[in-house]
């Protein structure tokens, strides 16, 4: 039941005074506006955002592909039934009014299982920004059952209202990401930590399903606060709420030792020497084999287990695929140290020699992807402190560098060989962007779909240097591309409207000024201004002869524009 207006006012003020000592005090018009209790009127940001949702499993599954290594079957299960998800909740935004709606409402709520570091939170912020839609995330461990020390389950959804800019619709069609569930399963050897552990199973149970959760915190000053002006604001008593009917859940967990309760079910199911070669079998394979009952064993409620339908097994990375990983154009480790170097104006190229010494240190971490962090951390630390300080302005990272730092990072410092250095760089460099430039082509229909932008041979090369040359992702850098190949077309429409002179850029002449754009750093202006001085006269010759007001311009006539002019005045005038 709402509180009155005067009640949370009092309560406030309470509060502060025992907080502050009287030093704050609420200060509140003498006459609130006298309004009827109602309710505000539903915004319709968030409808508008998903009425338009229309990716389909494939292209999410596309999309993942350019920043994941391996875990197919992740994937798939993940793209698919995210997909379906929201597509479902714009389907039946979009339904016709009278149809009516399925009794008992089923979320396809996902379980993740598979060790640490392998791309499980990773995979879920890639998808939450693909779809845009509102994310959070947290460690269930963070959490307590309702009347103990600890975070309130009812948080989660709070914190989804905040990253939807309070727009509640948009909320209610949210992700809510726990990670580490695992820590919150009843153990059997553990005493005392029981009743938190089941407790917070129980508080999650109804927000996986269906509930309205109150965004106003009982005894919290600021929510308080915030109803008070609501109601000086408007003279309405409100009570704001979320519904979770359309959040999706999605928990996950490194399961250590649910294979060891898989493997004794299994082993109960086989006579003879079956439960011998189970033995055999790695934990991944076992996680495969994940039943109900297996959670349940582990620990899990089954009413809670019943709340989360899919279930999805990731597998472990090998040093080969960690060393594809830091391959991947959009790898936020070589991303992240490139920046890292870029913020003190050195470039910074990794050879594949490199790279394939990193992964090896990293899969002996046994940390997974994670390790690749540290290693490659711990490998240049000291040319990360030294070389700002220094004249330098590029560096390639080889395999001789990383075996053996010291004498590498005196003798680049020295000066003493700086052509070594310099051959190494632009070595490292042409190969690098190569990769790049093959990437991009063997992907350029989905390149081209996603970004409404085709890509030809050459505006892929153009993408790949534009992408070796700056910190960036890829689709990042092919909008940079679209965004000057657009501004070549503003052109054609500011000469047309100034001067009255239809031209049209031929696709070479495009591609030749996006790289004056590039290179030279040159701007609409300039290029007007120069489209003027050397081509205006002679258009307008033509024009007032022939009455011709279309003209197509190709590389070779922005190259060299008095034989293109010639060339055109003789076929049309003489």
């Amino acid at each position: 039941m709402t509180q009155d207006p005067k009640e949370i006012e009092k309560e406030l003020g309470e509060f502060l005074n025992k907080k502050f000592g009287g030093n704050v005090k609420i200060i509140t018009p003498s006459v609130l506006p006298q309004q009827k209790q109602g309710s505000v009127k539903p915004t319709t940001k968030g409808k508008k955002n998903l009425l338009n949702f229309n990716i389909k499993p494939q292209e999410l599954i596309a999309y993942l592909d350019q920043y994941v290594v391996k875990q197919s079957k992740a994937k798939s299960v993940l793209s698919t039934k995210i997909c379906t998800h929201f597509n479902r909740i714009r389907h039946s935004q979009t339904s016709e009014e009278g149809v009516s709606k399925i009794t008992g409402n089923i979320k396809s709520n996902i379980l993740m299982l598979g060790p640490t570091g392998i791309g499980k939170t990773y995979l879920i912020k890639l998808i939450a920004k693909k779809i845009g839609v509102p994310f959070v995330k947290a460690d269930a461990t963070k959490f307590s059952e309702t009347g103990y020390v600890g975070g309130d389950v009812e948080d989660l959804i709070r914190d989804l209202v905040k990253e939807a800019n309070d727009d509640i619709e948009l909320a209610e069609c949210g992700i809510v990401y726990v990670d580490e569930i695992d820590k919150i399963a009843a153990s059997p050897n553990v005493i005392g930590a029981q009743v938190s552990r089941t407790g917070v199973q129980r508080a999650l149970l109804k927000p996986m399903e269906e509930t309205d959760v109150d965004l106003k915190v009982p005894h919290d000053p600021v929510s308080m606060m915030q109803e008070l002006e609501a109601y000086q604001r408007t003279g309405k008593r409100v009570r704001r709420s979320v519904n979770t009917s359309n959040i999706l859940f999605i928990l996950s967990g490194a399961f250590s030792g649910l294979s060891d309760v898989i493997r004794r079910r299994l082993s109960k199911q086989n006579i003879g020497f079956g439960s011998k070669l189970l033995k055999s079998q790695d934990e991944n394979e076992l996680l495969n084999k994940t039943k109900a009952e297996d959670l349940v064993d582990f620990g899990f409620e089954s009413e809670f287990i019943g709340r989360v339908p899919v279930r999805c097994i990731l597998e472990p990375l090998k040093e080969e695929d960690l060393f594809l990983i830091l391959k991947m154009p959009n790898n936020p480790v070589i991303l992240s140290k490139r920046l890292d170097f870029s913020a003190y104006g050195i470039k910074i190229v990794f050879t594949d020699d490199a790279l394939k010494v990193l992964a090896r240190r990293a899969c002996k971490e046994n940390t997974g992807a994670r390790g690749l962090v540290s290693v490659i951390e711990d490998a240049l630390l000291a040319f990360e402190e030294t070389l700002p300080s220094q004249t330098v302005f590029n560096f390639t990272v080889t395999r001789e560098v990383l075996e053996d730092p010291k004498p590498h990072l005196e003798d680049l410092i020295s000066k003493k060989h700086p052509e070594k250095w310099q051959m190494l760089y632009e070595k490292a460099f042409l190969d690098y962007e190569h990769y790049i430039s093959t990437y991009i082509k063997n992907n350029w229909k989905t390149f081209s779909l996603s970004n409404g932008f085709t890509l030809s041979e050459i505006r892929c090369n153009m993408v790949a240097n534009y992408f070796c040359n700056t910190v960036m992702e890829i689709e990042d850098a092919i909008n940079k591309i679209k965004q000057l190949h657009d501004s070549v077309k503003e052109i054609e429409l500011e000469v047309l409207k100034s001067y009255n002179l239809n031209i049209v850029f031929e696709e070479d002449a495009i591609d030749f000024l996006i790289e004056q754009f590039i290179q030279h750093h040159a701007t609409n202006e300039e290029i007007l201004a120069q489209l003027y001085d050397k081509y205006y006269d002679g258009f307008n010759l033509i024009r007032e002869k022939t009455g011709t007001n279309r003209f197509f311009i190709s590389k070779n006539a922005l190259i060299d524009h008095k034989t293109y002019l010639n060339d055109l005045i003789r076929k049309k005038i003489t």
